[in-house]
């Protein structure tokens, strides 16, 4: 049985001004796909690194988004983003 391709999972835009926007050690590995990371609006539920700056939610040392691996777990919690979307948005 032949392979599937996931490139669909994995963008990387090494031409971006602001590439990598997280440190990392592994930029090759370093996935855009996520540029805003759709789990942001879950507030303290998502899953990430984050802290609270002011009351703001800082996620600048929060890697989620951008590991190769983590696309099926974001997308499996599109149930969660769009139910929070209908509440109102961030908790």
């Amino acid at each position: 049985m032949a392979k599937k391709s996931k490139n669909y999972q994995f963008f990387s835009h090494r031409d971006c001004e602001f590439f990598p926007c997280h440190e990392t050690d592994d930029p090759d590995n370093f996935n855009c796909l996520f540029c805003y990371c759709p789990l942001y609006m879950l507030g303290k539920d998502c899953g990430g690194n984050f802290r609270y700056q002011n009351g703001i939610k800082d996620c600048s040392h929060c890697m989620v988004p951008h590991k190769r691996d983590n696309y099926d777990d974001i997308i499996g919690k599109f149930s969660e983003i769009t139910a929070a979307m209908k509440k109102g948005g961030s908790q």
